[in-house]
């Protein structure tokens, strides 16, 4: 196995604070690698590291020379300059300006644009990740780094990144909370996190065989303590006795019972997990029916959003929003919120409902608000179900020590802030909660607690989110939005995705019957066309079955059969991006031939 990448005993520190401490890791090719860890362990920090953005505070970095690393981070922000051009200013080889056009146009196509669309600058957060991705992967990165590439995709987003990672990339090392994506996308999951001996674990395997390896690791470790525990009282017990009673024992054994008390130690601050103390206050309201939605109709411009919209909140609904980006989940949200209006229909709610609306925006807090003003705006107490409870204890349901009660906002990473929003939120009492994308840069244990949370809430939910996981685990009805004709509320989400699917296939047939006849590609060239997909997935395979090969420990000893095994990987590439490239042609010919 080839090894692309290797660091050494990495450490990082920013101004006080330890992210992390002597972190090994390897990434070698045909690496899928899902990174984890908590808000704050430093996962973005390490992947500026990586690809040379930053420097540890010790430790090495060693790549192999010639090393392309692409990298996507979590913000993309672009020029007044429209995609195509700046894709073109992405390709840093001196091919010529045909060859150029023809890789762009490829890629354009690939990552779902048009040519219609605004300026880069004015592109929709999702439009932007699509975009970032597609900058660094035209310029053929042997290893790619994206951190949390789910982040402002809709579900539909998040299934392209997925095929086109399994398609277009060998090598990738990702930051994720996303759960599915974890599980759909990774063959090694590396979590950072102090609740190990080494801050860091890796498994081989997938998302569900990490967690029971986890899970066997925590008890293992817990036993682990107990027996430790066992025996420290038995060293304190024999330290406790007179020096006459232990005149005979060695030195030695005071400075091993020293030493066990120190592991001890150690172990109890490890196995000491914490999550985000997370509880909505529900005020308890006995009526059963909270929100009744009836003939609801919305335009955004001349843009229906939806029509003749009719469902029911009653304690315990919990309706998960599902739609690509513009579908009108937000402006729903609104309209229950009574922040807009609808064109027609009603929204006939009980009397003094309380609402609590969680914006996905939420607080705009200045950069130099301190962390103390943040949590807890109107002095060192803050009142929560009825009683005070003082700021320093207030900051430790959300994982924040004191010692940092004085840190500006701008210090804090986005999970840091988010869990700052979920405070503020926490303080109000609420009837129905509508929640557009909490879960947004949130770590996995405080995914965890909100998810229990939000099924303990006696009131109704209205939800918005990414998070396949979450809208499987919480949501008792989905609505799906996004086609004014079609709406449809379904049982759960796995009730949805089959749907989703089975719709998604008929369409494609259909268009493909209108399409066929409409043709006009010559018969030579249309064979050409319907052979195409078929020899992809054959050299797919073929790549699939030289990987094995070249991971087997026999052949990363023979260097003759390596070289000849990634030869064969390489020119099975090459041969799929020139298919790729000539169905793009085709395709085009039979478009521009129905015009």
């Amino acid at each position: 196995m080839t090894l692309l990448l290797h660091c050494q005993s990495l450490s990082k520190e920013i101004a006080t604070q330890l992210l992390f401490k002597d972190l090994s890791l390897s990434i070698c090719v045909g690496d899928h690698i899902g990174l984890m860890g908590r808000n704050g362990s430093g996962k973005s920090t390490l992947l500026k590291i990586l690809v040379e953005e930053e420097k540890p505070t010790s430790g090495t970095r060693t790549a192999k020379t010639g090393l392309k690393i692409g990298y996507v981070p979590q913000t993309c922000e672009f020029p007044a300059k429209t995609a195509h051009e700046i894709l073109i200013e992405s390709i840093k080889t001196s091919q010529p300006p045909s060859e150029k056009e023809l890789v762009v146009e490829m890629w354009l196509s690939k990552t779902g644009f048009k040519g219609n669309e605004p300026t880069a600058d004015l592109l929709s957060g999702g439009w932007k990740k699509r975009l970032s991705i597609a900058t660094q992967l035209i310029q053929e990165p042997h290893l790619l780094l994206l951190d949390e590439p789910t982040n402002h995709l809709d579900l539909e987003g998040i299934v392209w990144l997925e095929n086109l990672l399994k398609r277009e990339v060998s090598t990738y090392l990702f930051v994720s909370h996303d759960r599915f994506f974890l599980q759909n996308m990774s063959s090694r999951i590396i979590e950072i996190d102090s609740l190990y001996p080494n801050g860091l674990f890796a498994i081989d395997g997938t998302y569900s065989h990490f967690l029971e390896k986890k899970e066997l690791f925590i008890q293992g470790q817990l036993e682990q303590e107990r027996s430790l525990s066992s025996k420290v009282r038995r060293e304190l017990h024999w330290l406790q006795q007179t020096p006459k009673a232990r005149t005979t024992k060695s030195r030695a054994r005071v400075e091993d019972a020293h030493e066990l008390f120190e592991q001890l130690s150690a172990l109890r601050r490890r196995n000491q997990q914490k999550k985000a103390a997370i509880d909505f206050t529900a005020s308890e309201r006995e009526t059963r029916k909270l929100v009744a939605v009836k003939n609801l109709s919305k335009k955004i411009h001349t843009r229906t959003l939806f029509h003749h919209l009719d469902f029911t909140l009653s304690p315990g609904s919990r309706l998960g929003l599902i739609g690509p980006n513009g579908s009108g989940k937000t402006t729903l949200l609104k309209l229950l919120a009574e922040e807009i209006s609808p064109d027609q229909g009603t929204i006939k709610k009980a009397e003094d409902l309380k609402v609590v609306y969680f914006d996905q925006h939420r607080m705009q807090l200045p950069d130099h608000v301190t962390l103390r003003e943040a949590l807890s705006p109107k002095g060192d107490f803050v009142s929560y179900q009825g009683k005070q409870i003082h700021i320093n204890g207030w900051c430790k349901r959300f994982l924040f020590m004191p010692d940092v009660l004085d840190r500006p906002i701008r210090t804090l990473s986005g999970g840091e802030r988010a869990r700052i929003s979920i405070a503020y939120l926490m303080l109000q009492s609420a009837d129905l909660l509508l929640l557009d994308e909490p879960t947004n840069d949130l770590d996995i244990p405080t995914l965890e607690t909100l998810e229990e949370t939000l099924l303990e809430f006696t009131g109704a939910i209205v939800l918005i989110t990414h998070d396949r996981f979450m809208l499987e685990r919480v949501c008792n009805r989905i609505l799906s939005l996004g086609n004014p004709d079609r709406m449809q509320i379904y049982a759960d989400y796995r009730q949805w995705d089959m749907a989703s699917k089975t719709h998604s296939t008929v369409e494609k047939t259909k268009e493909k019957k209108r399409s066929s006849p409409k043709s006009r590609l010559t018969y030579t060239e249309q064979k050409e066309y319907d052979q195409i997909e078929e020899k992809i997935l054959k050299l797919e395979e073929e790549i699939k079955a030289l990987s094995r090969l070249i991971d087997a420990p026999e052949v990363a000893q023979n260097a003759a059969q390596l070289r000849n095994l990634c030869t064969q990987v390489g020119l099975a590439e090459s041969q799929i991006e020139q298919l790729y490239l000539r169905w793009e042609e085709l395709d085009k010919k039979r478009f521009s031939s129905k015009a």
